[in-house]
């Protein structure tokens, strides 16, 4: 699996802050995701046509099976990674949001105003995350299990394997 990196962050990009997120989800990345490459990590302005070029260009170029986004899911104004993601998706996959606020909701009840939005472009995953280093780590593994197994649906490697369905008639 090839894994591109985005940390969307204004202060990061302009360089008043070092990027903590983008690092802590690559090595999440390499623990979780075994077998899993980094193809890119690059910080991004809070710029909502940078980030759909950025996506655009991973997923229309096949050059990473699954690109993970952090930050810009808050309900800043300037929070617009979420309307990136879906100006340029193919469809949406619901259920890895609603599962990453699920998770982290009970140690932070604030988690149910974060944006995350995981969708489809090409044959390419783009999932959402958190801008917070502890926050990004924590939605990732709760999603990490399934992320293996919708990327070889998406490269359509899984066909009748699914693991729900293995031994049944």
């Amino acid at each position: 699996m090839r894994v591109a990196v985005l940390t969307i962050s204004d202060r990061s990009y302009h360089g008043e802050r070092a990027d903590k997120t983008g690092p802590a989800v690559t090595e999440a990345v390499r623990r979780l995701l075994a077998g899993a490459s980094i193809v890119e990590q690059t910080i991004l302005p809070d710029e909502k046509d940078d980030i759909e070029w950025n996506l655009k260009r991973i997923a229309d170029t096949a050059s990473a099976d699954l690109v993970l986004t952090a930050g810009g899911t808050g309900l800043s104004p300037r929070d617009v990674t979420p309307q990136a993601t879906q100006a340029v998706a193919d469809y949406e996959v619901p259920g890895i949001g609603e599962v990453m606020r699920a998770a982290t909701r009970g140690a932070l009840p604030a988690a149910i105003l974060s944006r995350q939005v995981a969708a489809v472009r090409e044959r390419t995953l783009v999932v959402n995350l958190p801008g917070s280093p502890r926050g990004a780590v924590e939605c990732l593994e709760a999603v990490a299990e399934v992320l293996p197994h919708a990327v070889a649906t998406l490269r359509s490697e899984a066909g009748d394997a699914h693991p729900a369905r293995v031994g049944r008639v």
